[in-house]
């Protein structure tokens, strides 16, 4: 997979990249590809789009993101991906064999869950799987949110911002790309990664953040890394 580059574009802001397709955010005219909203321009797997500065999720082929269940029905779950509108989760997409009419067995209301968008069809309608490996149902620990245009900021380059919170904590985490963020831990770790996020958030413009997360995290558990 292709390292994402990232700029702040503005509508009608032609987006170079050879050999890219037009993504969300976008419009192609004339054989250039142009930004279509404020955002950050991002490039991933031969396309290239822009991610609003505000606003909700833009749901993206491959994304993992964590969703909330909102309803269900007998053959399916309706899940809250923080986006435009809500997505079934189908039973053949999960890996459980479940009987018609059985679904709260498996998941219910209120419940929480790490799934892949796996297709958008013509409508724009999401399309979401837990027969990924990398998908599961999330139980125990803490869901937080933040705007999905500091995801990458949360990461950090190579998973380095998000490691550094999970190695002072002692939590595990993990980062959704529709702004969500599942942390497990003892529950003053917990609240010390929470507040490491909301800095992450709140700052996400300045330079040294690194930095400053660091001092934080040390200052708040009297260690070094």
């Amino acid at each position: 997979m292709s390292s994402p580059k990232r700029a702040v574009v503005v509508p009608g802001d032609v987006l170079d990249g050879e050999g890219l397709k037009p993504g969300v955010g976008t419009f192609s005219e004339g054989g250039q590809i142009y930004a279509s909203l404020l955002g950050i321009k991002r490039e991933r797997d031969g396309y290239v789009d822009v991610v609003p500065v505000g606003g909700r999720y833009i749901p993206r082929e491959g994304d993992l993101v964590i969703g909330k269940v909102i309803d269900l029905g007998p053959s399916h779950w309706l899940v809250d991906l923080n986006g435009p509108h809500p997505s079934p989760l189908r039973v053949n997409e999960v890996p459980w064999k479940v009987d018609f009419g059985d679904t709260a067995r498996y998941l219910d209301v209120e419940d929480a869950v790490l799934v892949k968008i796996i297709s958008l069809d013509e409508t724009k309608r999401v399309i979401i799987t837990m027969k990924d490996r990398s998908t599961r149902k999330l139980t125990q620990g803490r869901i937080v949110e933040i705007s999905h245009a500091r995801v990458p900021r949360v990461i950090g380059n190579q998973g380095s911002m998000i490691s550094l919170i999970e190695d002072f904590t002692d939590t595990r985490m993990f980062v959704g790309q529709n702004g969500r963020i599942w942390i497990d831990g003892e529950i003053d770790d917990v609240v010390h990664a929470v507040t490491a996020i909301e800095m992450i958030e709140s700052d996400a413009h300045v330079h040294g953040l690194t930095d400053a997360v660091r001092d934080f995290l040390e200052t708040t558990y009297g260690k070094a890394e």
